[in-house]
């Protein structure tokens, strides 16, 4: 019987780490008392292609009025219907991407991670079963592609960089595939995820 591609992805899964945030590389920035985060879940989905598994990534349209034109996860806030924070990622990367909840197999949750926008984001992992077809919403995402797993589980290309954020320098994370300028909360749950492969 063959390896199961995605075996390092689930043994990942048992590892331990703790949260992470857009602050992890800036502790000086003094974030306020009794600030009050909104749950979010993402799906950081995986593909098969030519038998190596892939993830699912969305460049964000730039109509957009928040974080416009950015590589990101299908997925959004937790609303009023979901059950909870998985339900929520899997209702986003449907009406985001066009993939159908009967196509994807939930494997786990990775730790939260905190945004600058005042989200605690839940990185569900999933496996995509069948022919996965991408239906951009127009509205939201301007593109659908995906990235190697390899690429992505490869702790030494990601890179620290920054820029002004607030009147103060702000740094973070980056995992550059091709033309696609991965950074922040995304390169940061994936370098997440990363860091239990290698454990």
């Amino acid at each position: 019987m063959a390896a199961d591609p995605l075996a390092p992805v689930l043994a990942a899964l048992h590892c331990t780490s703790v949260t992470s945030s857009d602050f992890d590389l800036n502790p000086d920035i003094k974030l306020p008392a009794g600030r009050k985060l909104r749950p979010a879940g993402v799906l950081c989905a995986f593909v098969l292609r030519d038998g190596a598994p892939h993830v699912v990534l969305t460049k964000r349209s730039s109509a957009l009025k928040h974080h416009p034109g950015q590589i990101a996860f299908p997925g959004g806030k937790q609303d009023e219907g979901d059950a909870d924070v998985t339900a929520a990622a899997l209702r986003e990367a449907h009406e985001e991407v066009g993939l159908r909840p009967d196509q994807v197999e939930v494997l786990g949750q990775l730790p939260t991670h905190e945004t600058v926008s005042s989200f605690l984001v839940t990185p569900v992992l999933a496996r995509v079963h069948g022919d996965f077809v991408a239906i951009p919403e127009p509205g939201e995402v301007s593109e659908v592609f995906t990235v190697p797993l390899s690429h992505v589980a490869d702790p030494t290309r990601y890179l620290i960089q920054s820029r002004r954020w607030r009147g103060v320098r702000r740094y973070y994370y980056t995992v550059p595939y091709g033309p696609y300028y991965i950074w922040g909360a995304t390169a940061r749950i994936l370098r997440g995820l990363a860091e239990r492969m290698a454990q």
